[in-house]
Order: structure tokens, then C-alpha cells, then sequence
């Protein structure tokens, strides 16, 4: 559990940092913060991993 919350902590101070210096839109900085979710398989995976196929299927039409 320890590692995982560190992930998803590090994708959120990532996601910050990037958005603070403003190299990424609020957009794509919710799919990378999201994302930490998926990577630290924390209970919020499955439906993260669900959204963000529906937010790259979406895109992609």
C-alpha cells in the first residue's frame, strides 16, 4: 500500500509541476494525473483504466 500511495503522489507532484510551468493543458494534465491511479494499481484503477479508454477512444474518432 506504502508504494502505491508514493506512486500516486509522484504522478500528482509530476502533474503539478507540469501544469505550474505550464507545458501541459488542464486537459492532458488530468489524463497524466488519472494515469498515476492506473501505474500505483491502487482501488481506483479499473475505473480510471475505463475512462481513459473512453477519453482515447473519443479522441481518436
Amino acid at each position: 500500500m506504502l508504494v502505491t500511495v508514493s506512486t500516486a503522489l509522484l504522478f500528482a507532484a509530476v502533474t503539478g509541476t507540469l501544469v505550474w510551468f505550464k507545458r501541459v493543458s488542464a486537459g492532458a494534465a488530468l489524463m497524466v494525473w488519472l494515469s498515476g491511479f492506473t501505474a500505483a494499481a491502487t482501488g481506483l484503477a479499473g475505473p480510471v483504466n475505463d475512462l481513459l479508454a473512453a477519453a482515447v477512444q473519443a479522441i481518436g474518432q
